[in-house]
């Protein structure tokens, strides 16, 4: 069997969730004996395939099913072949209007005419897949016409061992010291950031965001309000080259972020046995128990409460740690695989799309 695993526009995306989703996808279907193809094109991209296959039938490479991961004018592209040709095609939300807006300025105002957009794209497949029922929930709302299935991301437990050795070299790089408050990812208003520096406010620990943020005309307001300027006790690092140098560094992961699909750095920090703190969400709730492999909080005082409760109670952190990490293994990318295979076989049989 060969896939098609494509990510539009992958090579300005970053380190963002949806590439490390892909990313995942593309290597659970290896050890799975699948072969991926990553480009549509016979070639780099639509015009060097053209000038390799000038006078031959097509500019498309051979694929058995059409799996893309991003809204955009190459899926656009690869959903009107795969329509053409009769190959099942899977459209992968990564992408809602709710989980778009408070990202960058402006976001909110086209967060509207985005979710017209995503009701159109998302309904031309033969089978929708998504990170939860939760998300489920949001495309029905649209509504998205199709089956829906939701299947988590899954977190990819061999690229996060060793994370271990990177904690004194990351605690010296960044001045961290002590229990360690930190988080993982871009920089985002929607993840949470001004509930992050207002607990920060308000207890002596150090906080450490591990990830890019913007500078740029796009970035908002609160981004660049509390990046220019942050509480004393926090630290936006910036990019770094492994993120093992994040749960390396930190223990306790706090995450108050407002809207997500799942959210794959929650499982990396469970996956790396780290004392998680989140927003008590409904996607949460579907994956997580409060007080079993995370503690869950609403306002800013019971985030505080959480953290300060985590920091002067070790064993508490070691149980929760040790339950997160068992929740890790239940979204290992064997059943990712394994998951998605299922799906592509029983697409190439003719199964109803809404039984798989």
């Amino acid at each position: 069997m060969r896939t098609l695993n494509y990510l539009d526009i992958e090579r300005y995306l970053g380190s963002s969730g949806i590439t490390t989703a892909a990313s995942q996808q593309r290597k659970a279907l290896a050890e799975q004996g699948v072969t991926v193809e990553t480009s549509p094109w016979d070639g780099r991209n639509p015009l060097t395939a053209g000038l390799a296959n000038l006078g031959e039938d097509s500019l498309w490479t051979d694929f058995d099913v059409a799996h893309c991961n991003l809204v955009g004018p190459g899926t656009i592209a690869v959903a009107r072949h795969a329509k053409r040709h009769d190959i099942p095609l899977i459209l992968h939300s990564h992408v809602t209007r709710e989980d778009f807006q408070e990202s960058f300025r402006g976001s909110n105002q086209i967060s509207k005419p985005l979710g017209w957009y995503l009701r159109w794209f998302y309904s031309q497949a033969d089978l929708v897949l998504c990170p939860s029922e939760y998300t489920k929930d949001v495309l029905e709302s649209y509504p998205v016409d199709g089956p829906i299935r939701p299947m988590t991301n899954g977190v990819d437990l061999d690229a996060l061992e060793g994370y271990e050795k990177f904690r004194a070299s990351a605690r010296e790089k960044h001045d961290l010291d002590g229990v360690v408050v930190f988080s993982v990812g871009q920089v985002f208003e929607r993840k949470g950031l001004t509930t992050f520096c207002r607990v920060a406010q308000q207890t002596d620990y150090d906080f450490a965001w591990f990830g890019p943020y913007s500078t740029s005309p796009l970035a908002s307001e609160t981004v660049k309000r509390w990046t220019s300027d942050p509480p004393a006790n926090v630290t936006f690092t910036g990019w770094v080259e492994d993120v093992r140098e994040a749960f390396g560094a930190g223990d306790i992961y706090l995450f108050p972020t407002k809207a997500e699909n799942q959210g794959i750095a929650v499982l990396e920090a469970m996956a790396a046995r780290k004392a998680v703190v989140l927003r008590d969400i409904p996607v949460f709730r579907e994956y997580f128990t409060d007080g079993e492999d995370c503690l869950m909080a609403s306002t800013d005082a019971e985030f505080r409460e959480a953290v300060e409760r985590l920091a002067e109670n070790p064993d508490l952190r070691e149980r929760l740690g040790e339950n997160a990490r068992e929740t890790a293994e239940q979204h290992s990318l064997d059943r990712v695989g394994q998951q998605l295979v299922d799906i592509y076989r029983g697409l190439l049989d003719g199964a109803d799309p809404a039984t798989l």
